[in-house]
Parts: structure tokens; C-alpha cells; sequence
């Protein structure tokens, strides 16, 4: 467990923080062509910095010394462990400077600095870790043949890869795109949030350092119309790789088949359900893993349970225990590592999240500024509430009778992202865990499985691949299969 600092000692790193505020091209900063942007502290509503931000002609070059650098091989040709080394000293550099990294993550995205500082760097690190390990010892294979031929399948990286991040995990998004993708051999461009842009320019900085060549990993500041479309319609990148909304996602997919049919993977919104049948034992443990399900990261998770599926028989013990928990969850100033909720992105965003707050509720309901306190409502399945992703700490309990009931209920929506399911019985949770409709299904507490585990989602929440484990490094490959006539010539004319 990383040993936090307090209020003042953070203040004090915020204070003296040189913050990058320019497109990182072919290995240095450079003024872009885009319109100045600003990135404001959403706990504050101060300025941090006026970025220059990418513009088209910017993006043309990115693409350019990102297809050059991919073609000389000094990357892409590299020996899987030479990358490997490369990655794991980005890795310390990142472990040297986490404190930095941490301050500035808190600062530009309203994200409480105990969260950072415990989760989002240790498990960014762990990431890149992980695929530098695992990038020379993914074997390739050998097709079954006759003894007249030998048949290899090899994978190669794909090649230029787009990356757009969403603004609710920077450090942890880039870390998925990049590990996998930059062990594979592939030359990234990564375009961050908007309001979030700064320590993706600070760690291609650092991976610079660390060895990666000029043009492998880039970063362009900017917005959609003037960096994401342009990265999406590009006729010389192969893949786009996004996490964001499905509204976003369905986007890239137009631009690549109005383009070049690049490949794109998207990781988009979920209304993820957890599911509490009437067997349900120690309710405590059970009330723990749903309120930190529904208000981690004050509910900006596309994997976030904000959905309590409850069987009538334990909802009134649950609720109890729920509600005690909240006492705990403390919300304010982000750079406080008592409080466990910070600040919404935007005011955009508190608006959005403001217009669901209706009716009496059980908990909460409140709005301070950037601040909303974490809410609970009691809904109806037809309630929008119990249906739409709200992305804030907004938690709809829906009462159920049955199991059958329950897993309709979950099953009764267009995402399909995260489930959970509580219950005592062994042969119930397998039951419901296959009948669920979601990419990840976790029993008897929430999570998104780990590194090694792949993690995206079915129907709306996703398309084309999945982040995480051997699963996300294959999808910035391409199989090729190498077939050889090894038949004799003597016997006259072979075909394979």
C-alpha cells in the first residue's frame, strides 16, 4: 500500500509542478496548430494551463514520422526483449516521478489523490510491466500439415495505431493502450481527453527517456473535430483503439469505413448490474463491494455497478448496511486524501449528472459546486434512471422476487460491460454468471478481473477486442501464415 502524504504536502507538489502544454511529435514538444485550449482544475475552476493544442496538418505529421519510424524497425524489428527492457525502464522512470504523475492526474481530472496514488499509478505501472514481460514468451505456431509442407502462423505488429483516451482514468487508459500495443512493436499516436491531456504528454516524455525511438509513442492534445476525426479517417493508420461513450465509438466505425477499413477496437459505456439473490451471506462484506461498485471514482467507471438488483427478502438488512456505509465516503477537495470522492470533470458533466437527481432520496441527492454527494433512489425497472449511464455517484435500487426476475432484469439493457453476483449458492452463481449478458461477471464482489484477465464488453459496451491480458496484445497484431512446400521436386508438379 503506497504511504500517502497530506493535504499540505500535495499542495505543495501542486505548487511547483512544471506542466507540459504542447503536442509531443517525432520525440520533443511542438507548438501545434490548433486553437489554444485551456485545462482547468474541475475543483477549483482555475486554469493550469493554456495548451497548444494538434491540428490537422499536425496530425498528418505525427502519422508520417509514426509510419517512418515503424518502417526503419528500429522498434517494430527490435528483439522482443530489447522492447521488454525499454518498457520496464519506462516503467522505474514512471515509479520515480509517480508523485508528480499522481499530483497532476488529482489536479486536471478532479480524481481524489488516495485513488491515484493507490490504484491508478501502482496498477499503470503493473500494466506496462505486464506486457513488457509477456511480449518474449508469446510463442507463435505450427499448423498441422502433411510431411509435403510446414505451415507457420506468426503474428506482426499491425502496425500505426490511434489511441483516444477517455478523461476518467488517463494514466490507467493510456497504460492499456500502450503496453500492449508498443510490446507488440507498434508506433502509437494517443490522443487524450480534452480535459485531460497532460500526463499523457509527461510520460511520452519520460518513454523517451527510457529508450522508446522518435515517432513511436506521440501525443496530440486537442479536440474530437481537429485530432480524433482526422486520426479515425487517416488513410495511413491501422487501427484505432478508444475508450468513451458508445455515441463516440460508433463514430470511429463510420470513419474507418469511410476510410481505409482500419481496425478498431471500443471499450464504450455500461449500466452494470449487481445482483443480490435471497442466499446472500455476510451482508456487511456484500454492502461494502456495492458502494464502492456505485461511487469509485465518484461513479465516472464505465464499469461502475449502478444498478442494485436486490431479491425482496435481504433488501431492507442491505440497505441498512449501504447506507452506514456512505458515512465513510467523505467528498471535497481532491488533493485531501481523507476524501474518497472528488470533483466531477466539468460543470458540463454536473449538469448532466444534476438532471437525474429527481424525486425523494434514500440517500444524498445533494449538488456543492463540482461536488455531488453519492445518492441512492429506489426506481422502477422502466425508470431512466435504472437505464440510462449516468456517470456519476448515482446508485437505483430495483426490488426483485425471484432469481429469474433478477437476471432479467440485469439482461434488460443495451450494454453489456460488468456484472457482479452475490449469493451462497455455488451452482446460482454459475448459473447467473452464464446467463448474463456482460464481459465480465465477478461472484460475490466487484471488480474487472486483473492484468491477465481480458476485459470489455457485449452489445453496446464494445466491439472488436478487449483491453487487458494476451487477448489485448494480440489485437494490435496481424496473423500471417507462412506456408512451405517441402515436397520433392522429383515427384513432379506439387501445389501446397
Amino acid at each position: 500500500m503506497t504511504e500517502l502524504l497530506t493535504h499540505a504536502e500535495y499542495q505543495a507538489i501542486a505548487a511547483e509542478i512544471d506542466l507540459p502544454a504542447a503536442p509531443y511529435i517525432d520525440g520533443k514538444f511542438r507548438k501545434g496548430a490548433g486553437k489554444p485550449m485551456k485545462t482547468v482544475n474541475p475543483a477549483t475552476g482555475k486554469v493550469l494551463a493554456t495548451l497548444s493544442t494538434a491540428g490537422a496538418k499536425d496530425v498528418d505529421l505525427a502519422v508520417k514520422k509514426a509510419r517512418e519510424a515503424f518502417d526503419q524497425g528500429l522498434w517494430s524489428k527490435a528483439h522482443p526483449s530489447e522492447r521488454k527492457d525499454v518498457l520496464i525502464r519506462l516503467c522505474k522512470l514512471i515509479t520515480r516521478r509517480r508523485r508528480e504523475l499522481a499530483v497532476m492526474e488529482s489536479l486536471e481530472s478532479g480524481k481524489p489523490i488516495r485513488d491515484v496514488e493507490e490504484v491508478d499509478i501502482p496498477e499503470t505501472i503493473e500494466c506496462i510491466k505486464w506486457h513488457a514481460e509477456a511480449v518474449d514468451k508469446i510463442y507463435d505456431q505450427v499448423a498441422p500439415t502433411g510431411d509435403d509442407a510446414m505451415a507457420m502462423v506468426v503474428r506482426e505488429p499491425i502496425g500505426v495505431v490511434a489511441a483516444v483516451l477517455p478523461w476518467n482514468f488517463p494514466l490507467l487508459m493510456l497504460a492499456w493502450k500502450i503496453g500492449p500495443a508498443l510490446a507488440a512493436g507498434c508506433s502509437v499516436i494517443v490522443k487524450p481527453a480534452e480535459q485531460t491531456s497532460m500526463t499523457a504528454l509527461r510520460v511520452a516524455e519520460i518513454a523517451h527517456m527510457a529508450g522508446v525511438p522518435r515517432g513511436v509513442l506521440q501525443v496530440l492534445p486537442g479536440d474530437g473535430p481537429s485530432v480524433g476525426e482526422p486520426l479515425g479517417r487517416h488513410m495511413d493508420v491501422d487501427l484505432v483503439t478508444f475508450t468513451g461513450s458508445t455515441e463516440t465509438g460508433r463514430r470511429f466505425l463510420s470513419y474507418a469505413a469511410e476510410s481505409n477499413l482500419k481496425k478498431v477496437v471500443l471499450e464504450c459505456g455500461g449500466k452494470n448490474p449487481a445482483v443480490v439473490f435471497s442466499d446472500a451471506e455476510n451482508l456487511d462484506n456484500v454492502a461494502e463491494h456495492v458502494v464502492n461498485a456505485a461511487y469509485w471514482n465518484m461513479g465516472e467507471n464505465c464499469s461502475a455497478a449502478s444498478r442494485l438488483i436486490v431479491h425482496k427478502d435481504v433488501k431492507a438488512a442491505l440497505m441498512e448496511r449501504i447506507l452506514a456505509r456512505l458515512r465513510d465516503w467523505k467528498t471535497g477537495d481532491p488533493l485531501d486524501p481523507a476524501n474518497h470522492l472528488g470533483a466531477l470533470i466539468d460543470k458540463d458533466h454536473v449538469k448532466k449528472v444534476k438532471s437525474y437527481l429527481k424525486g425523494k432520496a434514500l440517500a444524498g441527492g445533494t449538488v456543492d459546486g463540482p461536488y455531488i454527494q453519492p445518492t441512492i433512489y429506489e426506481v422502477r425497472a422502466s425508470d431512466k434512471r435504472a437505464k440510462e449511464e449516468i456517470f456519476g455517484p448515482v446508485l437505483s435500487v430495483i426490488e426483485v422476487a425471484s432469481e429469474d426476475e433478477a437476471i432479467a432484469l440485469a439482461n434488460a439493457t443495451e450494454y453489456g460491460l460488468a456484472a457482479s453476483v452475490y449469493t451462497s449458492n455455488t451452482r446460482s452463481a454459475l448459473r447467473a454468471a452464464r446467463a448474463i449478458r456482460a464481459g465480465t461477471v465477478t461472484v460475490n464482489c466487484y471488480g474487472e478481473g486483473n492484468l491477465a484477465t481480458p476485459f470489455g464488453g457485449y452489445k453496446q459496451s464494445g466491439f472488436g477486442g478487449r483491453d487487458n491480458g494476451i487477448h489485448a496484445h494480440d489485437q494490435y497484431t496481424e496473423l500471417k501464415t507462412i506456408w512451405i512446400d517441402l515436397s520433392d521436386p522429383r515427384d513432379g508438379d506439387n501445389i501446397g
